[in-house]
């Protein structure tokens, strides 16, 4: 299930900047599962049951929180720790909980657009680019950049790497990745039922259609630095 960013009116804190080769992203797991506050839990409850009464099929699980992470020549080490994944939609505060975004670009440099389905978590009715969610138990947020492309678009990409790990200030941890596709590929993608719409975006930023609305230039002009 995606977990794109909510709009926010501060920025992000970038906590560490690549770019990575995927090989140079490390995962390492705690055993002890992340125990929230009797307020949190709560929330969480509240949360999940309101996305399912507005006919979402969301189902609660478990996925990862951010417990520490470093950056040195070799690359980024990340380390997780399992938590409840309703976690992620208490309002304020998402428990440091850890999405991955995979900005996805044709050949030529368009970028893959999605309206996000009106029953999803978060984003609903907005536009969206790549392909995007929840670090699932055990995983690497470098596998879960390729694993949500091919669950959302049906494709794989011919090249990816690491961007960057963000903090959004309601406490979510983006790990942001940027891949592209091999040459006619765009040609196969198919959306999930995440998505009800999709575009390629042109490569020049500045020529994108009013639907990207602020955030999403930012993001791809901060991509293409």
């Amino acid at each position: 299930m995606s977990a794109q960013p909510e709009p926010a009116t501060q920025p992000p804190e970038v906590l560490a900047r690549g770019p990575w080769e995927l090989e140079q992203i490390t995962a390492r797991w705690h055993d002890e599962q992340f125990e929230p506050s009797a307020a949190q839990t709560e929330a969480a409850d509240s949360a999940i049951k309101d996305l399912q009464d507005r006919g979402s099929p969301s189902h609660d699980g478990m996925a990862a929180r951010l417990v520490d992470y470093s950056e040195d020549q070799e690359g980024l080490a990340i380390e997780l720790q399992p938590l409840r994944w309703a976690l992620r939609l208490v309002a304020g505060d998402a428990s440091q909980s850890v999405a991955a975004l995979c900005v996805t670009r044709s050949s030529d440099g368009r970028w893959l657009a999605g309206r996000r389905a009106q029953w999803v978590s978060s984003w609903a009715g907005r536009w969206a680019l790549g392909a995007g969610g929840a670090v699932d138990l055990g995983e690497s947020p470098a596998d879960t950049l390729v694993r949500e492309l091919r669950e959302e678009w049906a494709v794989s990409p011919e090249r990816v790497r690491g961007e960057a790990l963000l903090r959004l200030p309601h406490k979510l941890v983006m790990f942001v990745g940027q891949a592209w596709l091999a040459s006619g590929a765009e040609d196969a993608v198919r959306p999930d039922d995440e998505h009800d719409a999709f575009a390629w975006w042109p490569c020049e930023i500045d020529d994108w259609p009013p639907e990207a609305g602020e955030i999403l230039p930012r993001m791809a002009r901060w991509l293409s630095e």
